[in-house]
């Protein structure tokens, strides 16, 4: 059997003392990004990982949460993000950490794996969750402490906070057949969102308390995107006057943009011929025109109640909730 790689064999390797190999592979000390990255190397080619066990009687800690989520294309501003971002990087300070953010390669865990195995996080917060996420599987198969923004599988059974979606599409919903429209068109995303999917059943639910069929030619499936929501907004703007809905749900503000972009080039009166309500409310919504109607997501309060309880998790305590689902609100403005 060979001898497993020790600290000294990739302090050799890399050209450095063992001492300093320990503490960048613990994230006890800065060091030049060319000798962090020859200590990573060598560290990778060699095979080297730490004793846990070891590591544990030593109570070490890196004091770093690790952040992950799935980037949007370079042309996108996603403000939520910098929002449940901010919230975090508060929350974490103030419990003595900081945040390690970094983009999830759909599909691998590599990054994971490497950050658990080096030491240099003690947790994770992980956003952008979907169905079979690979993420939450691995983590929770190594017990590794995690909080999730976002519900996966019905029959996992993880830490996760988030924004209940059924109930603000219920909200929306709702609020316009209380103001005596029925027909209602719907930007949704692709039928394999778990985020879509939950958001879609609250607009069911209204729909069906309220005795309306729901006409699928008026559900317009794609990305999050301006340009998607534009483009379907046209579609369903071009059916006949009397076939035509008389609202458009969107599942995000951009495409609810799109969709009043569209509406103008249409010739017909936002918040008069046509209503469009949006979800997020980003802050640039209410400084358009008309100003955007949208369901407003507590942003904020998700961040810090990650940070909290993936807190309590990695200090070895239970926290007072693992499953936590925010309510929504609704923010009537101009455009219904």
């Amino acid at each position: 059997m060979a001898s497993p790689v020790t600290l000294k064999s990739v302090a050799s390797q890399a050209g450095v003392s063992y001492q300093t190999v320990s503490k960048v592979l613990n994230g006890q000390i800065q060091v030049a990004p060319e000798t962090r990255e020859r200590i990573l190397k060598a560290a990778d080619e060699l095979g080297y990982r730490p004793n846990q066990i070891a590591r544990n009687m030593r109570a070490q800690r890196s004091h770093m949460i690790g952040y992950s989520w799935l980037p949007n294309s370079p042309d996108q501003i996603n403000q939520i993000l910098d929002q449940f971002l901010s919230s975090m990087v508060d929350e974490a300070e103030a419990a003595g950490y900081h945040l390690l953010p970094f983009p999830f390669r759909s599909g691998h865990v590599d990054d994971y794996r490497e950050l658990i195995n080096t030491g240099r996080v003690d947790g994770f917060v992980i956003s952008s969750v979907e169905y079979d996420d690979p993420r939450v599987s691995f983590l929770m198969e190594r017990k590794f402490p995690f909080v999730a923004f976002g519900r996966s599988n019905p029959g996992w059974n993880f830490p996760y906070v988030d924004v209940d979606g059924a109930e603000g599409f219920r909200q929306a919903t709702k609020y316009l057949i209380d103001r005596g429209i029925r027909r209602i068109g719907v930007l949704a995303w692709p039928d394999d969102s778990r985020v879509g999917n939950d958001r879609m059943a609250g607009f069911f639910e209204a729909m069906k308390t309220a005795g309306l069929d729901v006409n699928p030619k008026w559900i317009e499936r794609g990305e999050g995107t301006f340009e998607f929501g534009y483009l379907a907004s046209l579609r369903l703007l071009d059916l006949p006057a009397a076939n035509r809905p008389k609202a458009i749900l969107a599942m995000s503000d951009a495409m609810a943009i799109g969709g009043i972009r569209a509406a103008r080039e249409s010739r017909l009166d936002v918040g008069r011929d046509i209503a469009i309500i949006g979800f997020d409310d980003a802050p640039m919504s209410q400084y358009l025109f008309p100003a955007l109607t949208t369901v407003r997501q507590p942003i904020r309060e998700a961040g810090r109640k990650c940070v909290e309880i993936l807190v309590s998790l990695m200090k070895g305590e239970e926290p007072a909730e693992q499953h936590v689902l925010l309510p929504p609100s609704l923010i009537t403005r101009s455009s219904a």
